[in-house]
């Protein structure tokens, strides 16, 4: 099976996580999309981050009984900060008949070269690219195991979405219902 890997700290998962998941399931060759809540990136600042669980819940209440979409957690039992060359080796021996891609935004690919272990990840695997705004891919959009996808333009961030509740602003439609009835009951961002 061909599994997509949707990394991120979702925190909280928002509805352009969910399209983007869709369209990744939906109009590619792509046979699942696995959402891999990630518990530290090494590039973000720790302090910000829901615990790890509670964004694993609000992942698996906003994904529910989608049939191509699945959870994993399985960052959070490798070493810590997570390192994607990492997830990948594991996974590969975890489940050796799956073949992994990643998901990403073309800002992500613009600071690709900065991960560890980069060229491994692109000699051994695909990379299929959203467009995000005001991003550059840079020369990586030109490596054959990139894919650049015809996904749609979403301007939205979890880091909104958290400034916009604390602002006591309603962003109910930028989550799934499910989960802003838990961000709601638990009081998170406020």
């Amino acid at each position: 099976m061909h599994i997509g890997l949707f990394f991120g700290s979702f925190n909280p998962i928002h509805v352009g996580h969910m399209i983007l998941a869709n369209y990744m399931a939906s109009f590619t060759d792509l046979q699942q999309v696995w959402f891999v809540v990630s518990p530290q990136n090494p590039l973000k600042q720790k302090s910000t981050l829901l615990d790890q669980n509670q964004r694993l819940h609000m992942v698996n209440l906003a994904i529910g009984d989608y049939p191509h979409f699945k959870s994993s957690n399985i960052e959070f039992g490798l070493s810590k900060p997570s390192y994607t060359i990492h997830t990948l080796a594991h996974l590969k021996e975890k489940y050796p008949n799956h073949r992994f891609s990643l998901i990403m935004g073309e800002d992500n690919l613009e600071s690709f070269p900065k991960w560890k272990n980069f060229e491994q990840i692109l000699k051994n695997h695909q990379l299929y690219i959203y467009p995000r705004p005001h991003s550059n891919p840079g020369e990586l959009k030109h490596h054959p195991s990139v894919i650049l996808t015809n996904a749609p333009l979403i301007d939205l961030s979890s880091t909104m979405i958290r400034n916009a509740i604390k602002e006591k602003k309603d962003v109910s439609c930028f989550v799934p219902s499910s989960v802003w009835k838990y961000l709601e009951e638990m009081n998170f961002y406020k």
